[in-house]
């Protein structure tokens, strides 16, 4: 049995800002180490780069993409069912070849930075394994933005489950084995 914990509200462990609260609803990215160019390494950097400049250069695909390997996009998929309606209940997903994106909701006394380093501590550890190497897999820090109305989780939906095509990854959202719009579609 996990310990609950008070909800953070709004805190800043490393370079980004993050929104911790019960039952909010969170869009969040986490990526691969090696995911951006060296010049976006800088938090401050990072910072002054606008949110869609970050998303073109992750959907380019940089980086060892690991997770466009079946048997690492499959243990990643796993982390983030294995505590769905327990721990958060989980709306939408999609693993890109060098990062994840999922929206999902926090449930009373599980923290999201919690939620999220449960998902890529031990996937990175049987990851690693798989690919017989040792070092960082996961960027330490993540992207979240909180949901503040039924539009914009509409809007999140989409935008998730439409990234494989938009990186040119393939035609239609179904047709990406690991995200969500294939659960949506019953397929």
């Amino acid at each position: 049995m996990v310990e609950t914990k008070p909800h953070l509200g709004w805190y800043q462990p490393h370079s980004l800002p993050h929104f911790d609260s019960p039952e909010a609803t969170q869009f969040v990215t986490f990526r691969l180490v090696d995911s951006l160019p060296t010049n976006f390494a800088n938090p401050i950097d990072r910072m002054e780069l606008n949110r869609r400049q970050i998303e073109r250069e992750l959907d380019r695909g940089l980086g060892a993409c690991w997770l466009g390997m079946s048997q690492i996009a499959h243990l990643v998929q796993q982390a983030l069912f294995a505590f769905d309606q327990e721990r958060y209940r989980l709306w939408a997903w999609c693993i890109m070849p060098n990062h994840v994106h999922c929206l999902f909701e926090t449930i009373e006394g599980h923290r999201l930075g919690d939620i999220i380093r449960s998902w890529k501590k031990y996937k990175a550890l049987r990851a690693n394994r798989v690919l017989q190497r040792d070092g960082a897999f996961w960027q330490r820090d993540y992207f979240d933005r909180f949901m503040r109305n039924e539009e914009q989780f509409g809007r999140t939906i989409d935008y998730i489950e439409r990234n494989p095509v938009k990186a040119g990854l393939c035609r239609h959202p179904i047709d990406w084995k690991w995200s969500s719009a294939r659960f949506r579609s019953g397929e």
